[in-house]
């Protein structure tokens, strides 16, 4: 597989986890992804939601605010301002729980996506 292969496949990997830390906030908050989705901010709740999404997918899964923006459909300031929200809420030891779970949860669960994107090696 050569190099310009290579880059083809990151972005397909980085929606993907970005998309599987949608999917978890979705089945924990009770938010429908086609709602999270949505080009509109919607109610404080789903704001919520999309803002802890992509607050995983960057913090779990390392991607930039860029890149997060993109497959969210947002800015990367939009991002960014989500991320901070997000990390100064953290002090509630509650919530502080369920992110540090949620973000374990991902990783876990991204080691099994990581076969089906790796590139094949040639003998």
């Amino acid at each position: 597989m050569n190099s310009l292969e290579l880059e083809a496949i990151d972005p397909v990997r980085h929606a993907a986890l970005a998309r599987l830390a949608e999917v978890a906030v979705a089945a924990i908050t009770r938010v429908p992804t086609a709602t999270l989705r949505d080009p509109r901010r919607g109610r404080r709740p789903i704001a919520l939601a999309r803002q802890t999404a992509m607050y995983l997918a960057h913090v779990a899964f390392g991607l930039t605010f860029t890149r997060v923006g993109i497959c969210f459909g947002r800015d990367r300031t939009t991002v960014r301002h989500a991320c901070a929200l997000i990390e100064d809420r953290r002090d509630d030891p509650a919530l502080e729980f369920a992110l540090s779970a949620l973000e374990a949860g991902l990783l876990a669960l991204s080691g099994s996506l990581a076969p089906a994107i790796r590139p094949q090696v040639r003998s």
